[in-house]
């Protein structure tokens, strides 16, 4: 069955939600192949009297730095440093670890948890980061979560991404999920659950809401859902055929694909559900629409040309606008969306029989394919550019994966039983309050 294939058909969405059950709540196991050219040795000692807690803090920073691929657990070999004063550093240089996180944790009379951490350059002998986190105690995974964004960001000058969120749909038994759950697959939470399909999720830009198409009434209808509050609002329910809802960066309109003027074809319409406009018009499909990071142009999928391909068109220019056809490699390429610098936007490629995931630079129009699965569907970057969140099928069940930019790591992201599908990488937090 070539899914890919049937999803570019407006028709026919309800194909992609035919799954068997899984329990709704159940945190996504995280499998992970591969690493980057360059990994960085690292050693995380664990911090001093996180037995005593809940949540074991610095577990939590090792297991998403190892996830990101950059980098080597070093074992600390019962080696405890706790303090930067207590490190014995040809200890370290033996273990072969160029750099060392240490840290301890405190119950504090208030309830709350003090955690002190830090990192260490060994060759160097100096200390890179000295910080503290004093949150709740329900809050401490969200703590180790910045504590890795940190460690990340210092060490390779990019932006870490385990403190945001994923979306998917989980299917169990009659029942659609939409579920939003922490980067590594913890924390899921049901947004919103309907007995009919649910696709086409869209992560506003500030992270506070969801849109989605939903089946409820057999009609497909686009949704916007505020996460905090659960309240929902149809913006996009005119006749026909209403979906494939994308944001613009300002969160002020989306654009969705409508038919109600015949055939599949782009329209943009704030966020209130007024001002509705056409964008695009063509004699073929034209959906899966993605703005660009700077709002001026959208990226789409069309058959205008006689085969899905994907073009761009700038938003200022309407309906007459002249639409430029960005891919050529192949007779099938959909599902375009673009990295958070606009230098580059991921797709499926149909290659040979399979469907894979691809980045096509816009300076070079070079493409690369990042995987070799059969079918692979809905890929999005994550905020920082270095990971591509997509779903997938093994052995015949859908999974959730990620996969590097560069196709060197590999993740699988599942649960025991069951298909989710329709990921949606959510963006950066807006406020890195410690104060929790």
């Amino acid at each position: 069955m070539q899914i890919c294939l049937r999803r570019f058909s407006c028709c026919t969405f309800v194909v992609f939600l035919c799954l068997v059950g899984t329990p709704l709540h159940a945190a996504l196991n995280i499998e992970i192949f591969g690493g980057g050219a360059t990994q960085i040795p690292i050693a995380i000692v664990p911090f001093a009297d996180e037995e005593k807690l809940k949540q074991n803090v610095s577990a939590v920073v090792a297991a998403d730095l190892h996830r990101s691929g950059l980098f080597r657990l070093v074992d600390s070999s019962g080696l405890v440093p706790h303090d930067p004063r207590e490190i014995v550093y040809p200890n370290w240089q033996i273990l072969g670890a160029d750099v060392l996180v240490i840290g301890s944790t405190r119950m504090l009379p208030n309830g709350r948890v003090e955690v002190r951490y830090s990192l260490v350059d060994v060759a160097r002998q100096e200390l890179l980061i000295s910080d503290i986190e004093n949150v709740s105690v329900k809050y401490l995974r969200a703590a180790a979560h910045r504590i890795a964004d940190n460690i990340y960001e210092k060490l390779t000058g990019d932006v870490g991404v385990f403190s945001t969120r994923i979306a998917y749909v989980v299917k169990q038994g009659e029942k659609y999920a939409l579920q939003v759950a922490d980067a590594d697959g913890f924390n899921a939470r049901t947004a919103i659950e309907y007995t009919e399909p649910i696709i086409s999720l869209a992560w506003s830009p500030d992270g506070t809401q969801i849109a989605y198409v939903s089946f409820e009434n057999k009609k497909p209808v686009v949704h916007i859902q505020t996460l905090t509050t659960g309240a929902r609002k149809a913006i996009a329910k005119f006749k026909g055929s209403n979906s494939a809802p994308a944001w613009s960066p300002d969160g002020k309109k989306l654009a969705v694909v409508l038919s109600i003027r015949g055939g599949s074809q782009i329209f943009l319409i704030n966020s209130n559900g007024s001002g509705l406009r056409r964008f695009s018009k063509s004699y073929g499909i034209d959906t899966e629409p993605n703005f660009s990071p700077d709002g001026q142009s959208i990226i789409f999928t069309s058959d205008r040309g006689g085969s899905p391909q994907i073009y761009r068109m700038p938003v200022t220019g309407g309906a007459s606008g002249v639409a430029e056809r960005l891919t050529f490699d192949g007779n099938y390429n959909v599902s375009p969306h673009y990295r958070h610098d606009g230098k580059s936007f991921t797709f499926i490629h149909r290659n040979g029989t399979k469907f894979n995931v691809a980045v096509l630079d816009l300076e070079t129009r070079q493409v690369q394919l990042l995987t070799d699965s059969q079918f692979d569907e809905s890929p999005s970057f994550a905020p920082n550019g270095k990971i591509i969140l997509y779903a997938t099928e093994i052995r015949g069940r859908g999974i959730l994966a990620a996969v590097s930019s560069d196709g060197r790591t590999r993740q699988r992201l599942s649960t025991q039983e069951g298909d989710i599908r329709e990921p949606a990488w959510g963006p950066l937090p807006k406020l890195h309050s410690k104060l929790h």
